[in-house]
């Protein structure tokens, strides 16, 4: 770790001011007054959701996704996905993008419409694969929406530390073990950025209707909205995205090689209890196979190893072939009261949280500290703001506020270091920032959204909605420059007439592309 930590001086210091980031931020598209979900299709304006570059659909045809091209710059980030937000909200009819992570108002299963993504292959595969989402896991799961943050070191950055350290391995192994040491350290962290950024303490009853399991409780006696009094982040716990089947998958962050083996298994082994998925109520193919899993993207987890795929090579074939590029943050909420739902100072904030986990001394993954990580993000999901939460480490319980000043003190020298690479104080100020939210939970993003409720008897769905028509109003009142406007148009027209160009050549059979597709990682 050492040769790492020395290396950010390197450059004349300015290695950590070539970070490299991209945000995918999804929202559902609703009924501008009454915050009802969508049933349009995707506007046309927007172009094809299959071949976008920046703006796409993920499991529901009314949940959007823009994602931002790889930059170095926060502002240049927060730009284009201001410019995005710009764009959609003046091709939207009588509708809004929802500013929050947890569902507007829902009116059951049927209402949440699955993505189309036309008649290619591609299309179809992708088309499937949520159809396999919705029979295995219910479409209300897939419409909650969060914020992914994808982040990677500069090139020069891995260089200084490979040759600091002597040259022990390759230059790309080396750069892939130490983006393994940092998602060891970040799932023993995880639930501090939980703590200081999870937005969803709160849902809509309609989220959860029927479901008479839940631990929930009403807000209030009308019982519009369910809650829990100092949960964090609902979105990241058992109403969310995990997977009760998935339990049993385990996976190890100590070596890639054992990464891909066991997702390639859970994508090649028949699970039994899906054999009998075989057509959907409206008589489409159910999923793409029987298998626990049945692609890389189905397995849940807040972080994620990442390489840039070939077209039509699968996540997990790019790993093995050129090591991990860069890892993808996905316990992000998207929080209400930004109207990008993000912001500079949260950005910063997850920069020093994961340089510092790079950093820092990483323990090899063994079974009693998973249980220990998965049992103390459950804690902070559900019961984070409480003062005297106790939290697992190897040693006994500790208090969660003791361990969260000791990170943040060992943080404050990595933002320091970040501030000297960029100029100015505004990382230490997002490490002050959350040394306030620590000690004053009523500032976090959660504990806001619960006490506007409160003070206003308000449901969530209104207090969401109020700020979605916010920031609609916002985006409208700041209308685009004409340069920027006809490329986002252009880039729309491009994108129908490449969908297009796939469909009308000449493709081989479904079934043929899939044995195709999933003959990799028999060959892996």
């Amino acid at each position: 770790m050492q040769s790492r930590r020395d290396s950010l001086s390197g450059s004349g210091g300015n290695i950590l001011s070539r970070i490299c980031r991209g945000v995918e931020k999804e929202g559902l598209r609703v009924n501008r007054e009454t915050g009802m979900l969508a049933q349009s299709p995707h506007p046309k304006a927007l172009g094809s959701a299959l071949t976008h570059p920046g703006i796409t659909t993920d499991y529901s045809e009314s949940l959007l996704e823009f994602i931002t091209p790889v930059a170095s710059d926060i502002s240049t980030t927060l730009g284009q996905l201001d410019e995005l937000h710009r764009f959609t909200a003046t091709a939207l009819d009588n509708e809004i993008v929802w500013g929050a992570s947890m569902p507007c108002i829902v009116a059951g299963e049927s209402h949440i419409p699955i993505a189309h993504y036309g008649s290619s292959n591609v299309g179809q595969m992708k088309r499937v694969y949520r159809n396999g989402l919705s029979v295995r896991y219910g479409r209300m799961m897939q419409a909650i929406a969060g914020i992914h943050y994808n982040f990677s070191m500069p090139e020069e950055f891995w260089l200084a530390a490979w040759e600091n350290a002597g040259k022990p391995t390759t230059l790309q192994d080396f750069q892939t073990q130490g983006y393994l040491d940092l998602i060891r350290n970040f799932f023993d962290r995880a639930w501090l950025l939980v703590y200081l950024l999870g937005a969803s303490p709160a849902v809509c009853a309609s989220f959860l209707s029927g479901n008479k399991n839940h631990h929930l409780l009403p807000i209030d006696a009308a019982a519009s909205s369910l809650y829990l009094p100092t949960a964090t982040s609902l979105r990241m716990g058992d109403l969310g995205y995990t997977s009760n089947a998935q339990a049993g998958l385990q996976v190890c962050y100590n070596d890639l090689n054992n990464y891909i083996a066991t997702l390639r298994s859970a994508i090649v082994t028949p699970h039994p209890p899906y054999a009998d998925f075989k057509l959907t109520a409206d008589g489409e193919q159910a999923q793409l196979n029987d298998s626990l899993l049945q692609i890389e993207n189905e397995f849940y987890s807040p972080i994620r190893p990442k390489r840039v795929t070939k077209s039509g090579e699968a996540p997990v074939v790019a790993l093995q072939r050129g090591g991990i590029e860069y890892i993808e943050v996905r316990c992000i909420d998207i929080n209400p009261f930004m109207p990008l739902g993000i912001d500079g100072n949260t950005i910063r904030l997850i920069d020093t949280f994961l340089v510092n986990a790079l950093i820092t001394d990483s323990p090899l993954c063994d079974e009693e500290g998973q249980r220990r990580n998965q049992e103390n993000l459950k804690r902070v999901v559900n019961q984070g703001r409480d003062p005297d939460l106790m939290l697992s480490t190897a040693v006994g319980e500790t208090s969660m506020r003791s361990l969260a000043t000791r990170l943040l003190d060992d943080m404050s020298d990595t933002a320091q270091a970040l501030d000297r690479a960029a100029g100015g104080d505004d990382y230490a100020r997002a490490i002050a920032d959350a040394n306030v939210k620590l000690f004053n939970p009523e500032t976090t993003p959660s504990g806001r959204i619960l006490q506007e409720m409160q003070d206003q008897n308000m449901p969530f769905w209104r207090l969401a909605l109020n700020y979605s028509q916010s920031w609609q109003e916002n985006f409208l009142s700041r209308p685009l420059d004409d340069i920027v406007r006809a490329e986002l148009e252009t880039a729309a027209s491009v994108s129908i007439t490449q969908q297009h160009a796939l469909e009308n050549n000449h493709q081989q059979g479904f079934e043929d592309y899939l044995q195709n597709f999933y003959r990799q990682y028999l060959e892996l």
